[in-house]
């Protein structure tokens, strides 16, 4: 892999932020992979728009910023409708049905993201954390085991438990293999 480019983006409150410093740690200490993660929100606005990008390599990153995704998951419709032309040819897209109803391309992956979450854990709050297993299962970018050695470093006290159900339930999925 020469690099890859992770933009996760929704709104303010679904956990974005968390979720790509989760993903940064670990593909850079877990996974031993070059890695750089830059965040965009607006401060204290919760259902403000928020993204978390992540850059993965195997070699140097020269460019620390995403500007076109490798890979991309949304977790709301105004995600979508900004970044969905913003993403490489034969980029991976990952849609949360519950929140991004009108889809307007073929090959975008949808999953219930949101009612997972819940079901795995009572909050949707934990939808982020879904979507990342659900990264890691459909993409290769990150390992499961990478990533919970992450969740259980970052996540807030008291959490944790509750954080590794909804990362499991995103590694669970069927891919269609």
């Amino acid at each position: 892999m020469e690099r890859c480019d992770v933009r996760l983006a929704g709104l303010g409150g679904q956990g974005l932020i968390l979720a790509g410093l989760i993903l940064g740690e670990a593909v850079a200490i877990y996974d031993k992979k070059n890695a750089v993660q830059t965040i965009n929100y607006a401060p204290l606005a919760r259902g403000a728009p928020s993204r978390s990008e992540v850059v993965v390599s195997e070699g140097e990153i020269y460019f620390p910023e995403v500007e076109n995704a490798d890979i991309l998951m949304v977790l709301s419709q105004e995600a979508y409708k900004t970044f969905i032309n913003q993403v490489k040819p034969g980029a991976i897209i990952i849609a949360d049905t519950n929140n991004v109803k009108e889809i307007d391309r073929e090959g975008i992956l949808q999953y219930p993201i949101s009612d997972m979450a819940i079901k795995s854990t009572g909050r949707d709050i934990t939808a982020s954390i879904v979507g990342l297993g659900i990264l890691s299962r459909v993409t290769g970018v990150v390992s499961a085991d990478a990533l919970r050695k992450a969740v259980r470093s970052r996540v807030p006290r008291g959490t944790v438990e509750l954080n590794l159900r909804a990362l499991e339930s995103g590694l669970a999925v069927k891919t269609g293999e």
